[in-house]
């Protein structure tokens, strides 16, 4: 197994996306006045999810973000409650952007998501490591299943 994978009850994952979204008609904005505040709404949005930015970054008209999102949230799903959450959230603390941007829609439409996976050799050896766990599990309860029901 790789340090990077986490768990859940029955799930062994580790689920990485390198995204690249950008502001309403890719105004320099995020670089200004606004690039700190922006860094910290995102970083709390993400941590509200359970999701850990390993890596991330503000161009002057768009941001790169390296993320590992838990299985349990979909990459869609987790685009709309990040860029609709954090229009919110930049709206009410920069109330001048709403005139500038209209209706609370400060990024732009649409994001690019890529998938960041793991090579063939880490496959192969949890395969490998996994039929084997399998086995001690097994030998671990040999009592048989006995139906209290019967005589």
């Amino acid at each position: 197994m790789s340090n990077d994978d986490k768990s859940l009850a029955h799930t062994r994952w580790n689920c990485k996306y390198h995204i690249v979204f950008t502001p309403k008609y890719r105004r320099k904005v995020i670089y200004g006045k606004l690039r700190q505040d922006i860094g910290k709404i995102l970083r709390k949005l993400c941590e509200m999810k359970e999701v850990k930015i390993i890596e991330a970054h503000a161009m002057p008209d768009h941001i790169h973000m390296l993320v590992r999102i838990p299985p349990k949230l979909s990459v869609s799903g987790f685009m709309g409650y990040l860029k609709g959450r954090s229009a919110v959230i930049i709206h009410e603390r920069h109330g001048n952007l709403k005139y500038n941007y209209g209706n609370r829609s400060f990024w732009a439409k649409g994001y690019y998501v890529s998938t960041v996976g793991l090579n063939q050799k880490t496959i192969a050896k949890y395969i490998r490591e996994q039929e084997a766990e399998d086995r001690v599990r097994d030998s671990i309860s040999k009592r048989e299943y006995n139906d209290p029901f019967s005589k």
